[in-house]
């Protein structure tokens, strides 16, 4: 019990010197898997989530980079893989579910980030086809693993 016109959080030493933290080692760096967005794209994207592309149902762009927010999206989905396919339990349902899903569902829309007109008779694909690909520059997504970045 505290005295009248003493909070207990006053009384409890509120107004002491907060403990000294202890310095608490920093987690290894994790080496990503894939060195860059395009890498990531490149090797498991465009091979894994295979949709069909119509331009009716679904539109895709091949050179997904020339288009901003598809670059971002991708990055992020990129970025959200490597940190969850670390936890072995849940890390790539939680990436597919809350990440993949949301953010592909949008890229795929016919009223997202690639125009309708990206969709011909050479980038059109049926269901098990992988999604069309076209290589960027190399300069436009260095590999994060040689620069130390990321």
């Amino acid at each position: 019990m505290t005295s009248p016109g003493i909070s207990r959080f006053q009384s409890e030493g509120a107004g002491d010197e907060p403990p000294e933290e202890t310095a608490e080692e920093a987690p290894p760096m994790v080496q990503p898997f894939y060195g860059s967005v395009d890498e990531f794209v490149r090797e498991f994207l465009v091979k894994t989530y295979r949709r069909c592309i119509d331009g009716k149902g679904a539109v895709w762009a091949a050179d997904w980079w020339k288009y901003p927010e598809a670059v971002c999206r991708l990055d992020a989905l990129w970025q959200a893989w490597e940190v969850l396919r670390l936890d072995p339990a849940l890390g790539l349902s939680a990436w597919w579910k809350d990440h993949a899903d949301h953010h592909m569902g949008i890229l795929l829309s016919t009223s997202g980030p690639f125009p309708v007109s990206t969709v011909t008779a050479e980038t059109s694909t049926k269901g098990t086809d992988p999604l069309p690909y076209v290589a960027p520059d190399a300069s436009m997504f260095p590999d994060v693993r040689r620069s130390g970045a990321l």
